[in-house]
């Protein structure tokens, strides 16, 4: 111990020691105990890793800039849900009703919970495996589930990016290769596709040109060497922008976040000035009050939020852990969380500006062909010109005068109208028929652009928003899972990066066989939900109850410098658990009810058709949910009964650069001379399993019991538990 510090005064002095074990570290230069003799685990220092943690704490990568920061958490958490799953559950659930109970529940569950991941993951700078293993670690599970969940949705999630890629290549032709349905030679002639015929040209262009999709999952069908192509570059894209971390991935969110909302926008002013964008709109923000009441609705509108913020996956807390300890967190939480829930709004404007204009074009359509029919019935008298009214003109047809006459004719004929098989080509039908996920982006959406002025400059830019969507929530998703590791295996961050995009395109080969498509479906519908769920009650539980809200609050205001609102204390401890619990409860309930299936395309149909899984699909669907909880309750029981590390280092007393790493503060009273003036480990009084940190000069009292059994976090000298 130095010669001029207190405690050797206090030592070589006759005077009575009066000053408390606080008031002397207090004003103590930093000192290494494991170097000295108040080494109390008889653990040995070695100098080497001491000094590789003190680096690796020192020379973490951090953000070029803030609004990098919250570029990347704006592209991780905006992804391609906002753009064809939020509009479509806006539809489905009420229109503008739906609105209601989804900002409810962003404003209870979202926010909260995202917070909750900004600050442990800025003030552990760790990713998801070493804040867990930090916090509970016998919850240390959950940063390794965290990471086979990316694992699992990265796989699929590229591949949507690439045939998004495909798409994007195919448009640059005029017309559109999707416009029309192909020509076959049939002997001497020549006649459209059967396929196509029976179905439309985008719809063709989907399952047959894209995915030459198989008849079920069943049958493999070999490798599409189209989409294995695509899936390549998607993950080289993917490599490319995460090789150097965030020194690399910050500079691609510039322009895969921002992007996006070039397209939007572009889309909105275009979509608002084609004929029947407002039937759209009008449509979409028409609430259904009833809907509102429907617990269904309400269990949608917390999954989507649930998603939409990315919670649970790791990316997260990966993201926060590279900024500085006194960013203001709670600024960015609520900050993203509300682009985010814009961003949907704007996406959801877009798409139904263009499905009212594709509404239209459909239902005009609709009038010409039913027209087509009535006139033949008319030619040969089936139909009495007597039913038509003076005013119609059928060169000249509007649907309000088709919708009349189809009223008259269904009158006069009641008895035999079903043979004559005319629709009632009714707008409000049209905008109806829901369609979401790939449906929407690579059927509907493209069949609308099909009808745009110089439709290709419109493809283009519509998948080139999809790549960027998708690339910047992959950076994330990812991120979930090199960080954790490269955290807490020490691997080369280049090396592993590689390795992992290598491994994940061999894997996701499975994705880009004829039935790929259904393995998609299934990876999407399972490998997700029911674990995240569960990961991130478990984050909850840790934070608010083992580790301890008030603590937590505390450390907080010491990070941040003022204290967040009682609001999430009372979210954090009762509301959100209590709330994902239910979610959880609801998705099990809706796992049991729902028979799992996926709806195939039918080549000779030329239709969907909903399948069940064999068996051994179903073998497949099973062990993806396991395998990503396993983790749970594995580490837990390995931890327990200490058949492994904890992880947290819980023996080594270390005290450096001005902050202990663990309390040693949890003396009794009357040991605290004793503690002063011992000269050999042996003669150090054994600490007590009661905790009591040092709150700095600013508090109330210099000594306070500490609420959580397991404190690693404190301002000034960071103080921690040893056993007796």
């Amino acid at each position: 111990m130095p010669k001029n510090s207190k405690v050797t005064q206090r030592e070589h002095s006759s005077e009575h020691v009066t000053e408390s074990v606080a008031d002397l570290l207090a004003h103590e230069e930093p000192v290494d105990y494991k170097r000295s003799v108040l080494n109390v685990t008889g653990e040995t220092w070695d100098k080497q890793k001491d000094g590789d943690e003190e680096l690796d704490a020192e020379n973490r990568p951090a953000w070029n800039s803030k609004l990098q920061y919250i570029l990347a958490q704006i592209g991780y958490s905006v992804g391609l849900g906002n753009v064809w799953r939020f509009p479509y559950l806006c539809q489905k659930n009420g229109g503008g009703a739906y609105l209601v109970p989804y900002l409810v529940l962003l404003i209870i569950i979202g926010l909260p919970l995202f917070f909750l991941e900004l600050a442990v993951g800025q003030r552990i700078r760790r990713g998801s495996i070493g804040v867990w293993n930090y916090i509970c670690p016998r919850l240390g599970g959950i940063g390794y589930a965290s990471c086979l969940v990316c694992f699992f949705v990265g796989l699929y999630y590229n591949v949507i990016i690439g045939w998004s890629i495909f798409y994007f290549f195919k448009s640059f032709q005029y017309p559109l290769p999707w416009s029309e349905c192909p020509i076959v030679k049939n002997g001497s002639g020549a006649v459209v596709e059967t396929e196509c015929e029976r179905s439309s040209a985008t719809t063709y262009f989907w399952y047959r040109e894209t995915l030459d999709i198989s008849n079920s999952i069943s049958e493999s069908g070999g490798l599409n060497w189209k989409m294995t192509l695509c899936l390549l570059v998607a993950w080289s894209l993917v490599g490319l922008a995460m090789i150097k971390g965030i020194q690399s991935s910050g500079k691609v969110m510039y322009f895969s976040s921002l992007f996006p909302y070039v397209v939007l926008v572009c889309f909105l002013v275009r979509g608002l000035l084609l004929r029947g964008a407002v039937d759209g709109i009008m449509h979409m923000f028409t609430p259904k009050l009833d809907k509102m009441l429907d617990p269904q609705v309400w269990r949608e509108a917390a999954t989507q939020v649930f998603f939409a913020l990315g919670l649970g996956f790791g990316g997260v807390i990966a993201f926060s852990s590279y900024n500085k300890q006194d960013n203001n967190c709670h600024f960015d939480a609520t900050l993203v969380s509300f682009i985010n829930f814009f961003t949907s709004v704007l996406a959801t404007l877009v798409v139904f500006a263009v499905l009212g204009f594709k509404a239209n074009i459909m239902n005009e359509k609709c009038v010409v062909e039913n027209a087509e029919k009535i006139l033949g019935y008319l030619n040969t008298n089936v139909l009495s010109h007597d039913l038509i009214p003076p005013h119609v003109n059928f060169s000249h047809l509007t649907a309000k005068d088709y919708n009349e006459m189809y009223r008259v004719i269904m009158t006069v004929k009641e008895g035999h109208f079903k043979e004559l098989g005319l629709d009632a080509c009714l707008l409000e039908d049209e905008l109806n028929k829901s369609v979401q996920g790939t449906g929407l982006a690579f059927i509907a959406f493209t069949e609308a652009m099909t009808h745009f002025p110089a439709s290709p400059f419109w493809s283009v830019m519509f998948f080139l928003m999809l790549i960027n969507l998708g690339l910047g929530s992959m950076i994330g998703t990812m991120s979930g899972i090199t960080t954790p590791i490269i955290d807490t295996f020490k691997v080369r961050k280049e090396v592993f990066t590689v390795g992992s995009c290598i491994f994940a395109f061999v894997v996701g080969l499975i994705f880009v066989q004829r039935s790929g498509n259904y393995f998609v479906t299934m990876f999407d519908d399972y490998s997700a939900t029911l674990p995240l769920t569960v990961v991130v009650i478990l984050e909850n539980v840790a934070v608010a109850w083992i580790y301890g809200t008030k603590k937590f609050m505390q450390e907080l205001t010491e990070m941040l410098g003022f204290r967040p609102y009682q609001f999430y204390y009372y979210t954090w401890k009762y509301v959100s658990p209590i709330c994902m619990a239910v979610l959880m409860t609801a998705s099990i309930i809706q796992l049991g009810v729902s028979p799992p299936g996926y709806s195939a395309w039918i080549r000779e149909e030329a239709a969907e058709k909903f399948l069940f899984y064999p068996t051994w699909a179903m073998a497949i669907l099973i062990s993806l949910i396991i395998l990503a909880s396993l983790p749970l309750p594995l580490v837990f029981i390995l931890r327990q009964f200490h058949l492994v590390s904890d992880g947290s280092n819980a023996l080594s007393v270390t005290y450096k650069k001005g902050r202990m790493m663990k309390d040693i503060s949890n003396l009794e009273d009357n040991d605290e001379t004793r503690f002063i003036l011992s000269k050999v480990p042996s003669e150090t009084p054994s600490p007590m399993p009661t905790h009591r940190s040092y709150l700095g000069p600013g508090s109330n009292s210099p000594m306070e019991m500490s609420s959580a059994p397991n404190g690693r976090y404190g301002s000034g000298y960071l103080l921690a538990s040893t056993p007796e």
